[in-house]
């Protein structure tokens, strides 16, 4: 090794700060360092971390354990109380290399994370030997949705500035990145607090302007209702926006979203999806839905599994509904955990059939892979895809789609 081991849980918004860390002067040849990035999204992901944690202790029990990320940042006394743990570092703190340097005593470096005004200030260098790579842009969260803890761990909505954001594209593409995936907590959410209030629609006309050796532009979670027109108008007329979109839905029953505190009604997606495949026809789209949130009925889980063909979904990000303590769910009339897994399974199982449809569509049709090892990458739509032969990491190839297993496109170069 020659240095850190990092271990990283959740978004990609931790995975682009992992590199950040890993990238950190402080850590350079510290073989001695184990970092585990939490997420705090659900119960399922701070339990898998905490089994990570032990089995590294009695793996390598010499090293240094640091904790961190969002489950770290909102309970820092609750990670720091655990003996295999040495130190916890703060989700601000964790993107200063000094947090890290031989020394540090802190055992909790943990600061108010709703003072926090600006973003990262150490931007990732570039992805090495990877022909995609994520750029944040933004981070925090100004809404209050009933279910998430995750504003507490981020603190509120602040933008990256759009020349920063540029000068780090051309980092990236100067290292043969040609995918780049735009990345924060809420990135709808862009540019109200930076000079001018630019929109994302805005960041992506610029980037793609100024930065043309990127060859494929795409972007993490949406809210539909936060779209502006110059994004509306990109979907529509920019190739180099990938026609592939996942949506924050959550549910497809307005009651239930109403009690989540969504910003957007089940009609609203519906419209959204509808409006976005007239402007680009062959667009597909991802959704986050989350199963058995606390009074949901039969009915109500019906329309949320209604709502995948409604909006004709293509990828699916399903959780049960987890008890996230201090949000207000938490104190809505729970449903049994046994339902929650049925109704997530239930709709697994739709995402499942939805995607292998559209896998299935891609047999005998051209399909543009961008390579990424020697002969897997991912298509325009979001498709895993296996090469059949070897193509060069970085390249993007047009294929033919020939077959499907296991949930990968088997394509062959044309």
């Amino acid at each position: 090794m020659n240095g850190p081991e990092i271990v990283t849980f959740g978004c990609r918004l931790n995975a682009w700060e992992s590199e950040v860390m890993g990238g950190h002067a402080s850590l350079t040849g510290r073989d001695d360092v184990i970092v585990v990035n939490t997420c705090a999204v659900t119960a399922e992901a701070e339990r898998q971390a905490r089994q990570a944690i032990r089995r590294l202790r009695r793996e390598r029990p010499e090293a240094e354990i640091v904790v961190t990320g969002c489950a770290a940042q909102i309970a820092p006394e609750t990670w720091g109380g655990m003996p295999e743990v040495d130190r916890v570092v703060g989700n601000r703190e964790k993107l200063d290399p000094s947090a890290f340097a031989r020394g540090t005593n802190d055992p909790v470096l943990v600061q108010d994370i709703m003072q926090v005004s600006e973003t990262a200030g150490h931007l990732i260098e570039g992805f090495d030997g990877r022909a995609r790579a994520f750029l944040q842009v933004q981070n925090g969260c100004d809404h209050r949705c009933t279910f998430c803890i995750i504003p507490f761990g981020r603190g509120n909505s602040r933008s990256v500035p759009i020349g920063v954001v540029v000068d780090e594209a051309r980092k990236l593409a100067a290292q043969g990145v040609r995918e780049i995936v735009l990345t924060g907590v809420d990135i709808t959410s862009y540019g109200p607090d930076l000079p001018g209030q630019p929109t994302l629609g805005q960041l992506c006309r610029r980037l793609l302007a100024m930065v043309p050796e990127i060859a494929r532009l795409r972007l993490t979670s949406i809210d539909p209702v936060e779209v502006d027109a110059d994004l509306w108008r990109l979907i529509a007329e920019e190739p180099r926006l990938m026609p592939h979109l996942h949506l924050s839905l959550q549910a497809g029953d307005d009651l239930v979203l109403k009690r989540m505190k969504r910003r957007h009604s089940r009609d609203d997606a519906i419209r959204f999806c509808a409006e976005a495949r007239r402007l680009r026809p062959d667009i597909v789209f991802g959704a986050d839905l989350i199963a058995g949130f606390p009074t949901e009925t039969e009915e109500m889980h019906r329309n949320s599994c209604r709502l995948v063909e409604d909006c004709d979904l293509t990828w699916l990000h399903v959780f049960p509904y987890s008890e996230r303590p201090g949000t207000p769910a938490a104190r809505m009339p729970a449903v049994p955990k046994p339902v929650r897994k049925e109704r997530a399974a239930a709709l697994r199982a739709l995402g499942s059939a939805a995607a292998s449809r559209h896998l299935a569509a891609q047999i005998g049709r051209p399909v543009e892979v961008l390579v990424e090892t020697a002969s897997k990458g991912h298509s325009a739509h979001f498709a895993s895809v296996q090469l059949l032969g070897e193509a060069i990491p970085g390249n993007i190839v047009r294929a033919e789609g020939v077959g499907v297993d296991g949930g990968i496109l088997q394509a062959r170069a044309a």
